[in-house]
């Protein structure tokens, strides 16, 4: 099993974000924890602040891995060029976010991005990261008639 982990802008710089919406955790903390409780998947974790990078990664995940868990930063609100790229990407997908959108400012209520993934969790901090992998390979072992 092979998942690719896409994070957006600016959450290379976690550690010194708002901690009651980001949590302890740096990236690397988080990428730790995730390895480190699913020791029988492959991961592959990449950052960008840009774009053109994030699109890139989401159009070839398909050749190489069975789902993909994106943080889509700011750009869940803003890139249509993301959400195309994604609603294109053939394999299962979950978009995650660390803080509660629900409870933040209006224009980061709304994610252009989540309405073609599987499905999105929002709001637990570096648990929205557990929580995706978890459902993920659910998804995938379903989906392939490996129901574990």
């Amino acid at each position: 099993m092979k998942i690719i982990i896409i994070n957006g802008p600016n959450l290379n710089l976690l550690s010194r974000r708002n901690k009651s919406h980001y949590g302890d955790l740096s990236l690397n903390g988080i990428i730790n924890l995730v390895k480190s409780h699913f020791p029988d998947v492959t991961f592959d974790f990449f950052q960008s602040n840009s774009e053109f990078e994030i699109i890139e990664k989401i159009h070839h995940a398909p050749d190489s891995h069975n789902g993909l868990i994106i943080n889509t930063g700011g750009f869940s609100h803003s890139s249509i060029a993301i959400r195309d790229a994604l609603e294109i990407c053939n394999i299962p997908k979950i978009e995650v976010h660390l803080s509660n959108l629900s409870s933040r400012e209006n224009f980061r209520k709304t994610s252009i991005t989540a309405s073609v993934c599987d499905g999105y969790i929002s709001g637990f901090k570096h648990i929205s990261y557990m929580t995706a992998v978890y459902t993920l390979l659910k998804i995938i072992t379903e989906k392939t008639g490996n129901i574990s």
